[in-house]
């Protein structure tokens, strides 16, 4: 497929390039930052006519796109103000959508968030593993903005039964610099406590993109993307007695496994992890 990604420059938008362009996909990068190329452009995405333009066509590169994988965003509560940060990542996210729509791109693949589970879990999950089926808990107004991005592809998808979006909640993404800190997050669980010790490394969030493009099906529908594995030693099942003892287990847990389940993404995307901190 030809393919446009937005944050192709990001953390986790360089390893998607990478790994689609490994799958033997073509694609460009849209970004606000970086340098020239023939596969890449930099761009304002809060600029509606700017995204149109693109998804088009950039200085006669290419000829129609296939499907677009929307990263881009200031991607954490507290880098910007709330007003900008929403000002920032609702806008772009519209104008991803609807540029899309108007130029007949017809596969959408997303960045949610983990933060709609109820990050940071200050107040107790409903349950353990968490998983999509409980209505969404923003904590944030990052979050809040994560919430209504999923509700405006909700809504799209009703007008255009062809139309497939995907949004995948990412935890915490992770690359192998970052495994460093695994000792200090081992004496101190607490440490990770918000995100129920969840993790994503880069090169398994590419895959997860790589899946939701061949395995997405018309309409929207959101998965939980996390490692197998939490970022303790700690079983899963110690950290939850310890740190939640007063929610339900819908399960019994084993090991060290997610508390982010991966069980629909498995399911219906096909996706299973292939790397972790540990190796």
């Amino acid at each position: 497929m030809r393919l446009v990604v937005t944050g192709s420059n990001g953390k986790l938008g360089r390893a998607v390039v990478e790994g689609l362009t490994e799958a033997g996909h073509t694609v460009f990068g849209l970004d606000a930052v970086g340098n020239r190329s023939d596969t890449f452009t930099r761009i304002d995405l809060t600029n509606y006519g700017s995204v149109v333009d693109a998804f088009s066509s950039v200085d006669n590169r290419y000829d129609g796109i296939d499907a677009v994988v929307h990263l881009a965003a200031i991607p954490a509560g507290g880098l910007e103000t709330d007003s900008a940060t929403f000002f920032n990542n609702m806008n772009s996210t519209f104008n991803v959508f609807q540029a899309a729509r108007r130029v007949g791109i017809k596969r959408i693949v997303y960045a949610s968030s983990e933060t709609l589970l109820g990050i940071p879990f200050d107040i107790d999950p409903p349950y353990l593993p968490v998983d999509e089926e409980y209505p969404s808990r923003p904590e944030s107004m990052y979050s809040v903005v994560k919430h209504l991005e999923e509700e405006l592809a909700g809504k799209l998808v009703r007008w255009d039964p062809k139309l497939s979006i995907t949004g995948l909640r990412f935890s915490n993404v992770l690359d192998a610099s970052d495994y460093e800190n695994q000792p200090k997050w081992e004496a101190d669980p607490k440490l990770r406590i918000w995100n129920l010790w969840g993790y994503i490394d880069t090169r398994d969030g590419a895959l997860a993109v790589l899946r939701a493009l061949e395995n997405g099906k018309p309409g929207f529908d959101t998965f939980i993307i996390a490692n197998a594995d939490t970022v303790v030693d700690t079983p899963s099942a110690e950290l939850a007695a310890k740190y939640f003892p007063k929610v339900e287990l819908k399960r019994p847990l084993e090991g060290t496994e997610t508390l982010l389940s991966i069980a629909k993404a498995r399911r219906l995307l096909k996706y299973e992890p292939q790397h972790s901190w540990r190796s």
